[in-house]
């Protein structure tokens, strides 16, 4: 059996002009997150209840932060539920 060789590929970089889409709260130029708006929160919340991780939401490393200490008062104050069912969430 004959091996292949694997012919040598140059390397892609990502060029200069290379831009990340804008988070949501980019776009909507949210500077603070609030814990009363459950509507907004509930849109970074998976349909069992778990906070989305940031590479989903695509928010900055601080965004994310602002929005699961969000969602954590919110759950504790009993805005948002822990866990849900998904069929009826």
């Amino acid at each position: 059996m004959q091996q292949r060789r694997r012919e040598s590929r140059p390397m892609r970089l990502k060029s200069a002009t290379y831009q990340r889409k804008p988070s949501y709260l980019d776009e909507h130029s949210i500077d603070y997150v609030d814990y009363k708006d459950v509507k907004l929160l509930q849109r970074f919340v998976s349909p069992q209840g778990k906070v989305l991780p940031k590479r989903i939401t695509k928010l900055t490393t601080t965004q994310q932060r602002q929005v699961t200490q969000a969602i954590k008062r919110a759950r504790h104050l009993a805005l948002l539920p822990f866990v849900t069912d998904a069929d009826t969430y």
